[in-house]
Parts: structure tokens; sequence; C-alpha cells
């Protein structure tokens, strides 16, 4: 008999923050905010979202905001942070990179550091309610100026001993260029944060490769269009640049059709290490375990490859060494039944 996947430990390195939130609680602050949600936010299914076009893609961003615009007090932020880890933990998490863009947030609570901050103190609360390992990634969105990145990459930068583990580039990758940001990464690296931008979700294999060449990338938010190009497989294997492989919203997305056309197996088989993650399960339908159940189910992954994805993830977090040697070691134990 198949082992369960919800019991099966595993680090979620893709998670987005307002995108980590329970239909139910969007209800309930949308109720009491007054804000009207869309058919697509309050009809109980996940909303029917195709962004390999302009408009598209649009679409998904407008329910994103609409969503986002329900978290408006601090106590919102903590309750978002809380339920997002109970969830994680449901699905077998032990570690938790949540990836978060603060400007987002900063109008509604007093500015781009005390926006952080509420953030911050909101994952030490529920990391320590839940026992889930939580850190964040500061997460820049590339439909802005680039100078805008480099004020979050030193103000990530500035909250490394708070949590922050990471620097991103989030957001519609067709548009502009990755080098463009360079310099934020740059600061970002500089301080010791990890390098890990979204890129090959929308745009193809080039996208990856510049999120290696131009920004420094140690792993990759989505990157299944290297699939692609079989020398930037071969390159991803030996450098071991993790990509953060999210199959339901890439099929919610229209990236690829089914399930089964998300190419696990050609990353896997290459020697590409992947996390899997659920994206936005708010706006997608499914959380992390069900992305290991759906490689089982489509690809055809046994017990001892999912077990070998969970350590992947592991490897690929920023999860102090003692913890990583904790998680690795529940694996084996899940593996040894």
């Amino acid at each position: 008999m198949a082992r369960d996947v919800h019991l099966l430990p595993k680090a979620h390195l893709h998670l987005h923050f307002t995108g980590s939130m329970r239909p139910a609680t969007l209800l309930e602050l949308a109720d009491k905010y007054g804000v009207h949600l869309p058919e697509a936010l309050s009809g109980g299914e996940p909303p029917k979202l195709r962004a390999t076009d302009e408009r598209g893609w649009f679409r998904f961003q407008r329910l994103y905001d609409i969503a986002r615009s329900c978290l408006r007090e601090p106590d919102d932020i903590r309750r978002l942070v809380r339920e997002a880890a109970q969830e994680d933990v449901r699905d077998g998490a032990q570690w938790l990179e949540i990836q978060v863009d603060p400007t987002s947030y900063a109008p509604r609570l007093g500015g781009l550091t005390p926006a952080i901050e509420v953030i911050l103190d909101a994952v030490e609360s529920a990391s320590a309610d839940t026992g889930l390992g939580i850190r964040v990634l500061i997460a820049a969105n590339r439909m802005k100026h680039p100078l805008e990145a480099r004020t979050l990459a030193r103000l990530a930068v500035r909250y490394a001993d708070r949590g922050v583990v990471g620097f991103g580039l989030s957001n519609d990758e067709r548009r502009g260029f990755a080098r463009d940001f360079d310099r934020a990464f740059a600061i970002a690296r500089d301080g010791g944060l990890l390098a890990a931008p979204h890129g090959g979700e929308l745009s193809g294999p080039g996208s990856v490769r510049d999120c290696l060449d131009d920004l420094g990338a140690i792993r990759v938010g989505h990157g299944v269009r290297a699939a692609e190009d079989p020398r930037l497989l071969t390159r991803l294997a030996e450098r071991q640049v993790t990509c953060e492989v999210c199959p339901s919203s890439n099929v919610a997305l229209g990236v690829y059709e089914k399930p089964e056309d998300v190419p696990l197996r050609t990353l896997y088989d290459a020697g590409v290490p992947m996390a899997l993650g659920a994206d936005d399960p708010l706006l997608f339908g499914s959380r992390l375990a069900a992305q290991y159940e759906l490689a089982r189910e489509h690809h055809g992954f046994t017990d001892a490859e999912l077990a070998e994805l969970a350590r992947q993830s592991v490897r690929g977090s920023a999860a102090p060494e003692e913890v990583r040697q904790r998680m690795l070691a529940d694996i084996d134990d899940w593996l040894a039944g």
C-alpha cells in the first residue's frame, strides 16, 4: 500500500503570502471590511484562470489584488500566517519559506518598515504556535522600477537576523529584463541572502538562463520550461540549482494543459533538484501534499522517488544544518514505514 504523502516530511519553498489564505478566511475578511468579492473568489471553487495571454495574467493579478485588499490590520496578517502554517503542518511540512512583497501591504500597515516588522512578528508567533520552522523571502515586483527592488533588497538584508533568508522577483516574467534587477540581487547576495527569482514559467528556457546569468539564482521559482533545453537541464543539474516546481499552478494558469504534461519526470531524470510548491492555494485550490499526490498519480513517482523529492526540498531550503539533518532522518523513517 502506498504511504500517506501527508505524513512525508518536506520543506515548502514556493508559497506566496496572500495566496496562502484559506478561502473561508477571505470570505470573513471581505465581509468584515465590506469588500465585494467577484464570483471567482466567492463561489467556493478555484477560479478558472489562464495566464498565457496578457488578459489572463491581468485577471489573475486582479483577483490577487482584491484578496490582498482584505488584509488591513496586523491581526489579519497574524491570522493569515498562522493558518498557512497550520495547513502546511497538516500537509507534512516541517519548514516553510513564505514569499512576500511588503510594498503591497505597507500603505495599510504604516509604511514599509512597519509592514516588514508586522510580517516577521506574525511569522515568529506562528512558528512558536505550530512548531513549523518558518522563514521569509522578500520579493520585488518586476512590473515596478528596479530602484524599488534595490530598496527592498537593502531592507531584506537589514532583517536577515530576524528571519529573512532570501530575495525573489515575481510577477509577469514576460515584462522587462531580469538584468534590470541585477543590482538589487547583488545587494541581497552580498548581504548573505539566497537569490530565488521567478523564471521559466510563462516564458521559455531563456528566462531561466537569465535568472542564472544575470541574477545569480541558486533557486528558480518554477523553472519548468528548462525542460525544453537539454543543455540548460545539464547546467541546472551540475550546479544543483533547485527549481521550485508548482504543478497545480502550472496547469491552472495554462502553462501546461494537463497534470501529466508538467515535465516533472524530465527534470527529475536529468538530475535537476526540485522543491514542489503550492504557489497560491487560494487561487489554485490545492496545497502542498496534493503536489506530491500529483507526482505519484500522473507521473508514476514511487514512494522512494517521492522521498527523494522531499529530500531535494530540504536541501534547497535555507534551514539550519541541524534542522535539515532531522528532516532528512524523518524522511528516511517515512520511507522505512
